[in-house]
Formats: structure tokens, C-alpha cells, sequence
């Protein structure tokens, strides 16, 4: 997910017990997180792309402040006047705020009251749901289930800020130790396509639940017929792309990307370390050999297009991607085949195929790694901006951006459908980006 990701949800028809619940559970998720952190570790901003874990922590707090208790609750007394300025993402009309370059430079207000600020909005969000049993207020139910899924973006982006940040330290701390057996002993991954017909198909979200208005519109589109991997591209195949010289060669590279690649010394995914003649990569778990069986990850969209142009192939578009993993026995809302490795599962970390995809079905498109798909980040049709704040950013985001779908071993599971699009630049790659290969028939 992008830095925000926002739109106008439904209503939901759960009942007040149940929204208590789920705002509860969401909000200690996101602290949850932070638990293993040193205190030093919560302003540390090594990158533009990558927030402090503390103003992740407010942010989500200052999201429910001020499009909730503000607008709902009468006589609501904001916390702090001044964070506002410091703890506003990119919201124009909420006024004027810190470039995000320097939230690293915001030792004031400390974790400590980062902290007792998200309890005080908790309390008063709580005696706010409360209202709903004497209110039939759909816009506000609707908005704090927006709120709980904001979050959720924001814990996956925590998660993978905290891995770019302890990943960047010369002494590759370990996050978490490995609480959950890791499976080392996967399938082996055998290569087979599903092959899949030129005809109609049905794209776009056609449910009743929550999902991001850039999911609206479901409409028909023609694919000529093509063929999708079965599964992700492991680390070993990537590392035979980088033994025969693959960052050396031009040819394989778009024009953007053979620029991107030499001025910043691009020889191996994030995170890779060739120490004692052997490729090592640091994970969350800490400094580790790089699993050959298992999800290349944290490879930008111009690594994954070059490397499957020197496999004679290319990245599927995100309507042959949704038209597969409907095809795979994926639903809606996400009920799916065998486990995916999302964050729920404490992984922290993709893992090595557990589920064989044939020749009929995909796996691994649930979990493990966000796949690049060569489809800009554009509207569906008849899309229309939310007036207000809410709209501001699917809309003007939709440019120079490339879709990736599936979800990673960072995303939430009560947060993924296999509509979501996510979407980022070219080069990007802290988040746990991989590849499928696709091509036509």
C-alpha cells in the first residue's frame, strides 16, 4: 500500500461489540509491532520513503482525531493543537504540515506521549462507538472501519519502515526471534503455467464489503490468451539472473532503469550481502543465508521487468493477475486456497512454496510478496474522486505508479481482497515486492 490509500467505505453491519473488538484489536496491532523496538529506534528516519515507528503511531492516531472525533464528537477537546502539523501526512485541506523528510527530526513529543495520545483518542473513540447503538449514523460507522483499515496500511508500512531501518544497521539486529517454526522444507518449485483463454472477463470489486474506491467499477475487459507461473519466482532463479550478469547488461534493462541501476550501484536485491562467498540477506528474524527455495522479495519494478525479459517472458498485467486468481479458487474476500503467509502468521518473512500450483491453478497469490504487474496505476471506468479529504489521494496518485497485487507476509489478512491495487513507483523496493512471470499464449 502507499503512503495513504483512502476512500469512502460502506457500512459494515457489524454489530458495537464487534466494532469495539475490531478497533481494539487493530490498535494494539499496531503497538504489538513496536514491541521489540528500542526506544532509539522510534525516530530513526534513514530514508524519505521510510516513516519513524513513532509517527506512524500518531498518524494513525491523528486520523481518527481529526475525521471522527472532531466532526462526531460534541465538546471534543483536541489533544494537541500543534500535532496536526506534525503528524498530517499529505492532507491539503486539513491544513499545513512537516515535510515528510524531516519526521525523523522530531525527537518532541517523545514515544512516551506518542503513547499516552493514542489513549486518549482510544477512550474517546470508544465512548464514540458507544453513540451507535442510539445512532443510525452510517457515514460514521462507515468511517471508522476506514480508520481501522488505515491503520492496517500503516502497519504494514511500519512493519517494513522497521526492517529498512534495523536492515541499515551495521550490526543487523534482530527484530523478532523466529517464535513461529519457519518452513524450510517447501515444495520443490517446479515450473508450470496456468493457461488461460482470450476471452471477457469480469475485473474490479463485486462485493458488499469494505474496499478502496480504486477497486470500484467492475467492468469487462478483453485478454487475449495467456499464460501466468504457477507460483513466485524463488530466490535461486533471481540468483541465476545476477550470475549471468544481469545488472551488467544493458540490454535487458528499460532506459529508466539501466540509469537507476548505475547510479546507485544496483548488483543484487535489498537487503543482499555477499560475505564469504555466499549471498546472505537480512530478514527480521536477522542476518541470514539467502533460502534458495523461497519468494525473491525486495526487487524494484525495473529488477523484476528485466528479469523477466532475460527469462524471454514478462510481468502479467493486473487484470490477467485477478482473472488468474479467480481462476485459482480465490473468492471475493479473500477465502483461499490453502494457508498464505500474511502477517498474521508472525513469519515476518515470505517462505518456500508449502501448496503446488499446476498447470490449472496458481498458488502463492495470497501472501508472501506484493507482485509488479505492468499495468500503470490508473482509474477504472467511471471513477469519481471523493469530494473532500478522503478523495485526495487515489486520484492525484494516479500517475507515474505501477499496480502490484496479492499482499505480502506484512499485510493483515482481515485486510486483503484480491482486488486491492496497490501501487508505487518503479523503484521501490523496501516494501516485500516480488515477481511472476507471465506471457501469451
Amino acid at each position: 500500500m502507499n503512503a495513504e490509500l483512502l476512500a469512502v467505505a460502506p457500512p459494515e453491519s457489524s454489530s458495537i461489540t464487534d466494532l469495539h473488538e475490531q478497533y481494539t484489536q487493530v490498535r494494539r496491532q499496531s503497538a504489538r509491532l513496536c514491541e521489540p523496538l528500542k526506544i532509539e529506534d522510534y525516530v530513526v528516519q534513514p530514508t524519505e520513503d521510510v516513516s519513524p515507528p513513532k509517527w506512524h503511531l500518531a498518524h494513525t492516531t491523528w486520523f481518527f482525531e481529526s475525521f471522527l472525533l472532531t466532526r462526531f464528537q460534541p465538546n471534543y477537546r483536541v489533544y494537541n493543537e500543534q500535532f496536526s502539523y506534525i503528524f498530517n501526512s499529505y492532507y491539503e485541506s486539513k491544513g499545513e504540515k512537516m515535510l515528510r523528510l524531516h519526521r525523523g527530526n522530531m525527537t518532541r513529543p517523545s514515544t512516551e506521549e506518542v503513547y499516552r495520545y493514542r489513549d486518549y483518542v482510544d477512550e474517546r473513540m470508544h465512548a464514540l462507538i458507544d453513540g451507535l447503538a442510539t445512532s443510525e449514523n452510517d457515514e460514521l460507522r462507515s468511517l471508522i472501519v476506514l480508520g481501522l483499515h488505515h491503520e492496517q496500511q500503516h502497519q504494514e508500512l511500519l512493519l517494513t519502515d522497521i526492517k529498512f531501518i534495523l536492515g541499515n544497521n551495521p550490526l543487523f539486529p534482530v527484530y523478532r526471534k523466529q517464535r513461529v517454526a519457519r518452513p524450510t522444507d517447501g515444495i520443490p518449485p517446479g515450473e508450470a503455467y496456468v493457461e488461460i483463454s482470450s476471452d471477457l472477463h469480469t475485473v474490479g470489486y463485486q462485493g458488499n464489503g469494505f474496499h478502496f474506491d480504486n477497486e470500484e467499477g467492475a467492468h469487462q475487459v478483453y485478454l487475449p490468451g495467456f499464460r501466468i507461473l504457477n507460483r513466485l519466482v524463488t530466490n535461486a532463479e533471481y540468483l541465476a539472473f545476477v550470475d549471468d550478469g544481469g545488472y551488467e547488461n544493458y540490454d535487458l534493462w528499460l532506459a529508466e532503469g539501466w540509469a537507476w541501476v548505475n547510479e546507485n550501484k544496483i548488483k543484487a536485491p535489498a537487503y543482499w550481502h555477499y560475505i564469504d562467498n555466499q549471498w546472505h540477506h537480512y530478514t527480521l528474524h536477522g542476518l541470514q543465508v539467502v533460502d534458495r527455495q523461497a519468494p525473491v522479495t525486495h526487487v524494484s519494478y525495473f529488477e523484476a521487468e528485466a528479469y523477466a525479459r532475460w527469462r524471454g517472458m514478462r510481468l502479467p498485467t493486473e487484470f490477467e493477475w485477478e482473472v488468474a486468481c479467480r481462476r485459482s479458487g480465490y473468492e471475493q474476500d479473500f477465502h483461499r486456497l490453502g494457508p498464505a503467509n500474511l502477517v498474521d502468521s508472525e513469519l515476518y518473512q515470505p517462505t518456500p512454496l508449502q501448496i503446488a500450483g499446476t498447470d490449472l491453478i496458481a498458488a502463492q497469490m495470497i501472501g508472501d510478496g506484493w507482485e509488479w504487474t505492468q499495468s500503470a496505476y490508473l482509474p477504472y471506468p467511471y471513477y469519481q474522486r471523493v469530494r473532500g479529504a478522503l478523495g485526495e489521494y487515489n486520484g492525484k496518485f494516479m500517475v507515474n505508479q505501477m499496480v502490484l497485487r496479492g499482499g505480502s507476509c506484512a499485510t493483515p489478512e482481515s485486510h486483503m481482497r484480491i482486488t486491492y491495487r496497490n501501487f508505487f513507483q518503479t523503484d521501490k523496493r523496501w516494501q516485500f515486492t516480488g515477481i511472476r512471470l507471465a506471457d501469451y499464449l
